[in-house]
C-alpha cells in the first residue's frame, strides 16, 4: 500500500514545479581515456521500503581498484543528500571543502518545499597519492535538516550518499572522447523527461562506448515508465538494471542492488551507437499512467551523467599575443598561435584561417604542418590597416576559416575557434618644444650639458626616455645618446630630441643647447720651476675659448716683455724687449693686459705674482 499511495501523492502534484541547475556539459576528455567509479549509500535500507530510520548512518566504505599501468587524469567527488548542504565532509580523514554545491526543490503543496543537494569537489592529487584503497566516507550531517522539517521522513524522500568518479589513461585503450555532464536536476510527474545532445562526433569505433549516471532518491520498488534512452533505443542491463526501473538502488560497478535511494550504473552502448555518427541523444524519463489516467511516478534526482565514445576529431583553437604597431604605421604585425589540445586527431596542414577588422576580412593565412594531438603552431602575418577606422579596433582571428565564414575541418568543437585582440591606432605624436640650456664654453665652442635635468625639470615623468641627436633617430630609435648627464655638444647652436615613453606611443620634444664664452679666471700668481705644478701662468677658460684673445705682460716699469696668444701662452720667460729674451723673469710682480677680442668682454687688467 505505500508504493500505491506514494505514487498516487505524487501524480496529484503534477501541477507543481521544482528549481534546479540543469545537467550541462562539465568537462571533456579527450585521449586514451575512461573511467570508473566508486561509492555507497548512507541510506542503511530502501527508505521507501523501511520506516524504521530517518537519520543516514554516520559513514561508509568503497574500494578503488584502478587497471594496472594507468595514469589517472581526474578525479571528483560527490556527495548529496535532504537539505539545503553540507559543504565539508571527510574522506580517509581528510577534511574535503566543496568546490560548488547545487541545489534543487521539490514543491510537495503550496505549503511546502523540500530542498535537496549535491556539492562535487575536484580530488585529483588526493586519489593520486592515496591509489587503489579502501575509501571511508564521513561526516556528512544532514541531521538537523531532517529533525527540523519532519516531511523528508514522512514522504519517504530522506537520504545521504556519495560517489568519486576517476577519469583515467591507459596506453591500451583506443582515442576516447568522455564527456562528463552535471547539475542537479528532477525528474519527475511535473517535469518527466531529461534530454541532452552531444554533438561534433566522429565516431570511428563503437567499441568500448558506455553511458553511467549518478542519481539519488530512486527506490526499487517504484518503478513509474523509468528509462534511460541513446538515439531513441531503450537501454537495459539485466538482472541488475531493467528497461523500465532504471532507478532502483544499485551500483554496477559491484553489481549491488543495496545502494539504497542513489543509482551509480554504467552501460555499454555500442551495439547503440554507430560507426560514423556525427552526434547522439541523451533521454532520462520517469512517470507513466495508472488505471485512473494519472500520472504516478517516483522523484528522481539527476546529478551526472558520462559517455566514453571513441570519436577521433581535431579541435582548432587560435590564441593571439599582443600585436606590434608602430606610431603612425598603417601596417600591424600580428603574432598567434594555432593549437591543437583536448583532440583525438590530428589537425591537418593548410587549415585555413581568417582575420577581421569590423566583419571586413583582412588577411588570410594557414597551418603550414599538421599539428598532432595536444601540439601546437606559432606563426605571424602582416596586415595592412583598411583606410578610415577608428582609433581602436579589434582584430578578430578565426582558425577553421576560408574567408567566407566556413568551416573545412570537422572538429570536437566548432565554437571555440576564435580569438580578438585590441589594438590602438597610433599617430606620430607632434614635437614638443622645451627650453634649452646655456654652457660655458669647454673649448672649440663644444660645452658638456646634464640633458636628463633639462627634460625633467620641465617634464617631471617616471617613464623612460631617450635621447638622440636627429629626429630620424628619434623615430627609428637608434643611436640614442648614451651618457645624457655629461653630454658634450657637437656644436653651437646645437638641437637634441627627446622621446618619452607614454603608452601606447610616445612623446617627443626638442631643444636647443647654446655654447657661451664664460668670464676667464686669472690666477695671481705661478712658479715657473719645472716642478710640474703651477709652472706657467694658467688662466682657466681662456686657451681654445677665446681663440682670438691677446696676452701682454709688462715688468714694474711698464716695459713689455711677453706678448702671447691662443696658441702661445706664458711660461715666465720674455720674448719682447731688446735684453733678456728667451730668459726667466726674475721674482716679482708683473702687469698683464687680456684683450679677450669677444664683442661681450672689455679688456682685463690686472697682476701676477712669479716666484720660483
Amino acid at each position: 500500500m505505500r508504493i500505491l499511495k506514494l505514487s498516487f501523492l505524487i501524480s496529484l502534484l503534477s501541477f507543481l514545479n521544482s528549481e534546479a541547475q540543469d545537467i550541462q556539459l562539465f568537462e571533456q576528455f579527450n585521449g586514451r581515456f575512461d573511467y570508473t567509479a566508486i561509492g555507497n549509500t548512507l541510506n542503511p535500507f530502501e527508505n521507501n521500503l523501511f520506516f524504521g530510520f530517518c537519520n543516514p548512518e554516520e559513514s561508509s566504505s568503497a574500494e578503488l581498484n584502478l587497471p594496472e599501468e594507468t595514469e589517472i587524469i581526474a578525479a571528483y567527488l560527490y556527495w548529496a543528500g535532504s537539505g539545503e548542504g553540507d559543504t565539508n565532509v571527510t574522506l580517509n580523514g581528510t577534511s574535503i571543502e566543496a568546490d560548488d554545491v547545487y541545489n534543487v526543490n521539490f514543491v510537495e503543496n503550496p505549503f511546502s518545499t523540500l530542498t535537496y543537494f549535491s556539492c562535487y569537489a575536484e580530488i585529483t592529487d588526493f586519489i593520486i597519492s592515496e591509489g587503489n584503497i579502501n575509501y571511508e566516507f564521513s561526516d556528512l550531517d544532514i541531521s538537523e535538516v531532517l529533525d527540523s522539517n519532519p516531511r523528508y521522513c514522512e514522504n519517504r524522500t530522506n537520504f545521504a550518499g556519495w560517489s568519486i568518479y576517476v577519469i583515467y589513461q591507459d596506453d591500451n585503450l583506443p582515442l576516447n572522447q568522455i564527456n562528463l555532464y552535471q547539475g542537479l536536476q528532477i525528474i519527475n510527474s511535473t517535469d518527466q523527461e531529461i534530454n541532452i545532445t552531444i554533438d561534433n562526433l566522429n565516431v570511428i569505433d563503437n567499441e568500448g562506448a558506455k553511458i553511467g549516471f549518478l542519481a539519488w532518491e530512486g527506490d526499487n520498488a517504484l518503478n513509474f515508465g523509468e528509462s534511460l534512452a541513446i538515439n531513441g533505443t531503450i537501454l537495459s542491463n539485466p538482472p541488475l538494471n531493467l528497461a523500465n526501473n532504471v532507478f532502483n538502488g544499485t551500483n554496477t560497478f559491484t553489481n549491488s542492488n543495496t545502494f539504497y535511494n542513489a543509482d551509480l550504473d554504467v552501460y555499454d552502448i555500442q551495439d547503440n551507437i554507430e560507426i560514423g555518427d556525427t552526434s547522439a541523444t541523451i533521454t532520462m524519463t520517469t512517470g507513466e499512467l495508472n488505471d485512473n489516467g494519472l500520472i504516478v511516478a517516483d522523484l528522481i534526482i539527476i546529478n551526472n551523467i558520462i559517455t566514453v565514445l571513441n570519436s577521433q576529431l581535431p579541435d582548432a583553437t587560435i590564441s593571439l599575443s599582443e600585436a606590434n604597431l608602430d606610431c603612425g604605421d598603417e601596417r600591424i604585425e600580428i603574432n598567434y598561435t594555432v593549437f591543437n589540445v583536448n583532440s583525438t586527431d590530428t589537425l591537418p596542414e593548410n587549415t585555413p584561417i581568417a582575420f577581421y577588422i569590423n566583419d571586413q576580412l583582412v588577411g588570410q593565412s594557414t597551418t603550414l604542418n599538421d599539428i598532432p594531438i595536444n601540439g601546437s603552431e606559432s606563426s605571424s602575418i602582416e596586415i595592412t590597416l583598411p583606410n578610415n577606422i577608428e582609433n581602436n579596433i579589434e582584430i578578430l582571428a578565426i582558425v577553421d576559416d576560408n574567408g567566407m565564414g566556413e568551416s573545412l575541418v570537422i572538429e570536437i568543437d566548432e565554437n571555440n575557434n576564435s580569438n580578438t585582440v585590441e589594438i590602438e591606432i597610433l599617430e606620430a605624436p607632434p614635437i614638443q618644444f622645451l627650453n634649452g640650456d646655456l654652457s660655458c664654453n669647454q673649448g672649440f665652442g663644444s660645452g658638456v650639458f646634464n640633458l636628463t635635468e633639462i627634460l625633467t625639470e620641465q617634464i617631471p615623468t617616471s617613464a623612460q626616455f631617450d635621447f638622440y641627436e636627429s629626429l630620424a633617430d628619434l623615430e627609428n630609435q637608434e643611436f640614442e645618446i648614451v651618457d645624457p648627464e655629461n653630454y658634450q655638444s657637437l656644436s653651437n647652436t646645437q638641437t637634441v630630441y627627446a622621446r618619452v615613453n607614454n603608452f601606447p606611443c610616445y612623446d617627443s620634444y626638442q631643444f636647443e643647447l647654446v655654447v657661451e664664452n664664460c668670464p676667464p679666471r686669472i690666477p695671481q700668481g705661478f712658479s715657473p720651476n719645472d716642478d710640474g705644478k703651477n709652472d706657467w701662468f694658467n688662466i682657466q677658460g681662456l686657451y681654445n675659448i677665446f681663440e682670438n684673445h691677446n696676452l701682454k705682460i709688462y715688468n714694474r716699469y711698464g716695459t713689455l716683455i711677453f706678448e702671447g696668444n691662443n696658441d702661445k701662452r706664458w711660461e715666465g720667460k720674455i720674448n719682447r724687449g731688446l735684453n733678456g729674451r728667451g730668459n726667466l723673469v726674475p721674482v716679482g710682480t708683473y702687469f698683464y693686459l687680456l684683450e679677450l677680442n669677444d664683442p661681450n668682454y672689455e679688456p682685463l687688467f690686472g697682476w701676477v705674482y712669479v716666484n720660483y
